[in-house]
């Protein structure tokens, strides 16, 4: 069946309209300019922790904006290449543009996938922790087939990880693993890879070659960027100025130079009297109030960060993937109901379609 060109590339330029929208190009480089303005600064390097969150989201949006008009001349090409090979009744050329046109049809429905990606902690690099489940020895070596998996899939893309953790079954395999995969949107990505996978094989650990089915639980969370300090509106605050008082309640001095400053949101307090002048308390009160709502917030991210990782018993009946390799070969998943026959290339990393799968259904879902 030949296949109609015309109205695959208008599929694919009404795709793009959507992700130009989505992505709002006119806004990216204006980004880009400003970011660009403070990267030129000739002092930008005096704080190296500022100059490597400019010059880090300088790069990510260039590489957005790269990806997003770079596609848009994919498909310009394309229709050039198509009407070359109509033109001169040249198969070879319309050929190359039939294999062309199936891999800007894969770039342009990744580049879709990712404008779905807009949840609060979506842009943010990911944690994952593996853990084997019930299956004994067969769920610790499947725990280690899955970390070997996104593993991967991480270096398939270019992301860089980094393994924080693992713990080591006394057979084979693994209890637990955690690992960071540091790429913006990396989150966004694995966050439905979070849950309950099934494995169901001959057991190479059974001398009777007995069909065995093992789990693993799958947790992904955000990464929490840590900050150094913290900003508090100053209509958070409620100062008060006192006399410093020393042993007995004896008056330091006649000036009113202790400070009493109070978080109004949170209720924290911290009183200050130790300096000599009442700028250089409440200055000191500053420090302090800063430290202790970092630390607030700290606990809070970590609280909702347990939050995120859900619960996944790894046993029967929770299960959202299976892995079969006997009796038959096949990996599904039982959300999207997407499917492929090649479980070795699956734990080979190639487990894109999942995730697109899985983020779509899950946008899908977001909206009923």
């Amino acid at each position: 069946m030949a296949v109609d060109f015309p109205a695959e590339l208008k599929d694919l330029r009404t795709t793009m309209e959507s992700v130009r929208e989505v992505t709002d190009l006119e806004s990216l480089k204006k980004r880009i300019a400003d970011l660009e303005e403070q990267s030129a600064a000739p002092d930008l390097w005096d704080d190296q922790e500022k100059a490597q969150q400019v010059t880090s989201a300088l790069s990510r949006a260039n590489a957005e904006v790269d990806r997003v008009e770079s596609m848009d001349s994919r498909i310009d090409d394309l229709e050039v290449l198509v009407e070359m090979a109509t033109e001169e009744h040249d198969a070879d050329t319309m050929a190359e543009a039939e294999r062309e046109l199936e891999s800007v049809k894969k770039a342009v429905g990744e580049l879709e996938v990712r404008t779905l990606l807009n949840g609060e902690w979506d842009q943010r690099e990911a944690v994952v922790t593996i853990r084997a489940g019930a299956g004994g020895v067969d769920a610790a070596d499947f725990a280690e087939m899955l970390m070997r998996m996104y593993l991967r899939w991480a270096e398939r893309h270019g992301y860089s990880t980094k393994v924080m953790d693992t713990s080591y079954a006394e057979e084979a395999g693994l209890k637990s693993a955690t690992f960071e995969v540091n790429e913006p949107y990396a989150y966004g990505h694995m966050a439905v890879e979070a849950g309950t996978h099934r494995l169901v094989r001959i057991s190479p650990f059974d001398n009777q070659g007995r069909r065995q089915t093992s789990f693993a639980a799958v947790e992904v969370i955000p990464l929490i960027e840590q900050t150094d300090s913290i900003e508090i509106p100053e209509n958070e605050l409620k100062i008060d100025v006192f006399r410093s008082s020393g042993p007995g309640g004896q008056s330091v001095n006649t000036t009113d130079s202790a400070v009493r400053m109070t978080h109004i949101p949170t209720g924290t307090v911290v009183s200050m009297q130790n300096e000599k002048s009442q700028i250089q308390n409440r200055a000191a009160a500053l420090r302090v109030m800063q430290s202790r709502l970092l630390l607030l917030k700290r606990e809070e991210e970590a609280k909702q960060r347990k939050e995120l990782a859900g619960d996944s018993t790894a046993s029967w009946g929770d299960q959202m993937r299976s892995y079969v390799l006997n009796p038959y070969q096949m990996v599904k998943d039982l959300r999207t109901e997407y499917e492929t026959g090649n479980p070795s290339a699956v734990f080979d990393g190639d487990i894109d379609g999942f995730m697109e799968a899985g983020i779509r259904w899950k946008r899908t879902g977001e909206k009923e």
